[in-house]
């Protein structure tokens, strides 16, 4: 998984309905998503704006599924 960020909460939002049923991801309450490296490209042709952070961290990936975990509906 590669850890990306969008420049804005509204773009970030849209890129999130963009990627919704495509690519498997995760958005942290840091602002930045979690996405496979295939995602990228889509992002891209489709005019998406974003900044590549690097690859993701285990700690990223558990406080992902820790927040899943704990949040109610």
């Amino acid at each position: 998984m590669i850890t990306i960020r969008f420049p804005d909460p509204d773009t970030e939002l849209e890129a999130l309905g963009f990627l919704l049923g495509r690519f498997p991801g995760r958005a942290l309450k840091t602002g930045e998503v979690l996405v496979p490296e295939a995602a990228l490209p889509a992002l891209a042709v489709e005019g998406y704006q974003f900044t590549v952070i690097g690859l993701s961290t285990y700690e990223q990936h558990i406080a992902s599924l820790r927040d899943t975990a704990t949040s109610t509906v």
